[in-house]
């Protein structure tokens, strides 16, 4: 393969050598050497890949650049726009995958031979799975594939070699959607299967499936079973993109199986004012539309036969969407669309809500936790919806689901228990839909189901048509009582005074008075890193969160990562390795000291038995001391002096970053770094049953309140 001339960032830089930025930024300071800018801004510039290679490998920083980056730049880099060229690699890889003979005849030619032959190859192969609309989706690849473009595509095979077609364009896509991260509005996996499984059990026939606003297509990539895939999205490099990402997702295509192949129809154009699929009735369709759109064409669709329910006001674009779905499923079918919780109470929208109520359109609403899916402030709703059959009375019952309390420990978008908020959904909703047996009916009064108190509830009808039509969740579903009885109370109480004991008999000793402040000798993280006395690794592992709550007694699971949030806290690894990452994760060993570098904080953790083997998360560095050069615990106490974290902090306007190996500690014999190692630890002790003493604490007063206001517990006590 010829010498890439691709230029690179900072960014790309720390991800080659495997460190922060903060570390290049420190590279180009220090060494004379190091490569000029070729391009870029002053404050973003850009450098020669080639020399920036060349550099690492002499600086002992790179054995050799992995081929995923090599090829990442390379379409960075490329002439055409990075849609265009990724498109142009999806076809290529969709061409490997469902014919590998071929593939292998083109690229057994030279270059100017093959891109004569790949755009016939390219189209047959498209025709198989997108029929007609291939036309408009090979336009986004600029219809050829010139010559200056083989070398690119080459190395993509090379990469679907090493990583498998499919995952190679996950790569891709993924850093692509990075780059261009607000531009786009994305939804979650986790979210996307919760969706697709309410809307499509994977028991369930093989289904014909919509996503209207489809994004980058992961809506309909979480669909288990689907028999065809129907895709719009006002973006046509997009559209392009998500229609490649769900050929590449479903099963090869072959002579054997091309009639029982799953058809992707993917077509671009805004879905309310130009629909396209207008004759088309689907099964399911799962819906994350785009919220509190003012110009979604109210004046000019007053008369559209969708707005079978009544026409959306203005401010209600969401409801034009919620209408637009049930237009489109056949009797019976089911839509789910991601809510803002707006949309549930305004006024505006409340005839609309009551029409869908009274024919029975609306099944559920659910509420996840805030930091499900963007905007990750708020806790959005999930509506699903039944077009109505003809002949069937309207059920008389609606399903409310509340699980913003199920968000784990903290809650928020990185610490989110999402398999246990999948869980419960589907726990309520498949019985209450009749996909698990029939429902159980609602006790007189609307009471509540019997089952999770304080997560379902299924409601009259009757009950929810008042004036408001007010569908939020927390409006229906009682919450379940916390204060717990006195019993539990009182273990809580006991377990307080133990740990309050265990404060006070480690509580430091006083201070030891000195006549004068010692000085000693320093040196600083980077010469123990140069003289090998230890090694720094930066963490480079974005955690997705883990399927269950970790238990601190536990070791952790091999995929559990050590996040920035989790050594802020003091608690185990709770985040979870994602299904793909772009670098091998950093494996925690008992003895490490981990160090988060955003923040400006003087928060260090040594790793025990407990944490070791879980992975290193983001915005975390690891330094791992040899234990017959530095005391773990000596090197992570000195490490949290303020001093010390304010000479190797740098400022920017929104963050305060560490430069870890600007830290400093004294020149000390390993005799005397273990005394004050031994002291350290012991103050680290004393920190955590500080910390566990006051969350007791907070557990025992809101528990009281809950329980005299519940009247669970008796004023009397």
């Amino acid at each position: 393969m010829p010498q890439s001339a691709s230029e690179v960032t900072a960014a790309g830089i720390a991800r080659l050598a495997g460190v922060g930025r903060a570390a290049v930024s420190n590279w180009r300071r220090r060494h004379a050497d190091f490569p000029k800018p070729v391009g870029g801004t002053e404050t973003s510039p850009s450098f020669a890949l080639s020399d920036v290679e060349r550099w690492l490998r002499e600086q002992g920083k790179l054995a050799e650049v992995p081929l995923r980056e090599r090829v990442w730049q390379q379409l960075a880099d490329s002439p055409a726009t990075a849609a265009a060229t990724l498109a142009r690699a999806g076809f290529a890889l969709l061409l490997l995958r469902d014919r590998p003979s071929t593939w292998q005849e083109l690229t057994a030619r030279p270059d100017e031979r093959m891109a004569e032959l790949l755009p016939t190859a390219v189209e047959q192969v498209a025709s198989a799975r997108f029929g007609d609309d291939r036309h408009a989706l090979l336009a986004r690849a600029c219809l050829e594939f010139p010559r200056q473009a083989i070398p690119f595509l080459r190395s993509v095979g090379e990469l679907a070699d090493e990583l498998g077609p499919r995952q190679t364009y996950e790569f891709l896509l993924g850093r692509f959607l990075d780059a261009n991260i607000r531009q786009y509005t994305l939804t979650p996996p986790g979210p996307a299967a919760l969706m697709a499984a309410v809307a499509a059990p994977p028991h369930a026939a093989a289904a014909t499936v919509l996503d209207p606003a489809a994004g980058a297509g992961t809506l309909l990539r979480a669909v288990e079973r689907p028999a065809a895939l129907y895709v719009q999205e006002a973006d046509p490099d997009l559209t392009a993109l998500a229609a490649l990402r769900l050929a590449l997702h479903a099963d090869a295509v072959s002579a054997v199986n091309a009639a029982s192949a799953v058809r992707v129809h993917a077509r671009s154009g805004d879905t309310l004012r130009a629909d396209a699929f207008p004759d088309v009735a689907v099964d399911a369709v799962l819906c994350h539309p785009p919220f509190n759109e003012r110009n979604w064409g109210h004046d000019e669709l007053s008369y559209d036969p969708r707005w079978e329910y009544g026409l959306p006001a203005r401010t209600e674009s969401e409801l034009a969407w919620v209408q637009h779905a049930l237009a489109r499923l056949r009797p019976g079918g089911t839509a789910v669309l991601l809510m803002p919780p707006a949309a549930a109470s305004r006024r505006s929208g409340r005839r609309i809500r009551a029409g869908l109520l009274r024919r029975g359109a609306l099944r559920a609403v659910i509420a996840l936790p805030a930091g499900a899916a963007p905007p990750y402030g708020i806790p959005l709703h999930l509506w699903v919806l039944r077009k109505p059959e003809a002949g069937q009375l309207p059920p008389p019952e609606v399903l409310f689901v509340d699980t913003t309390e199920l968000s784990g420990a903290g809650g928020g978008r990185d610490r989110l228990d999402w398999q246990t908020v999948h869980n419960a959904v589907l726990d309520a909703w498949l019985p209450f839909s009749g996909a698990e047996g029939p429902a159980a009916p609602a006790p007189a009064g609307g009471a509540p189901q019997p089952g999770r108190t304080g997560v379902s509830r299924a409601v009259a009808v009757i009950e929810l048509l008042d004036d408001d039509v007010d569908l939020a969740p927390a409006r229906h579903v009682p919450p379940a009582a916390t204060g717990g009885d006195a019993a539990e109370l009182e273990r809580v109480r006991a377990r307080l005074t133990e740990t309050l004991r265990l404060t006070g008999e480690l509580a430091p000793a006083p201070a030891a008075a000195t006549a004068e402040r010692a000085v000693w000798p320093t040196t600083t993280v980077g010469e123990l890193a140069r003289a090998h006395a230890l090694s720094l690794r930066a963490g480079t592992t974005t955690a997705v969160p883990a399927p269950t709550a970790p238990a601190a007694a536990q070791p952790p699971p091999r995929g559990a990562v050590l996040t920035e949030q989790d050594v802020l806290a003091g608690g185990p690894p709770t985040g979870a390795l994602p299904d793909a990452t772009d670098d091998e994760p950093v494996r925690l060993e008992a003895g490490d000291v981990v160090v988060p570098v955003l923040g400006g904080g003087s928060v260090v953790r040594v790793v025990d038995e407990r944490d070791a083997g879980a992975v290193l998360g983001r915005n975390l560095h690891l330094l791992r001391p040899d234990p017959q050069a530095l005391d773990p615990w000596f090197l992570a106490g000195f490490l949290r002096g303020t001093a010390n974290t304010r000479q190797a902090s740098s400022y920017a306007s929104t963050a305060t970053r560490l430069d870890v190996r600007r830290l400093q500690l004294p020149r000390l014999p390993l005799a005397d770094q273990r005394r004050y190692g031994a002291r350290f630890r012991a103050l680290a002790a004393f920190e955590d049953a500080l910390r566990l003493a006051g969350r007791l604490g907070e557990q025992l007063v809101q528990g009281l309140y809950d329980g005299l206001t519940e009247g669970t517990v008796r004023p009397e006590r």
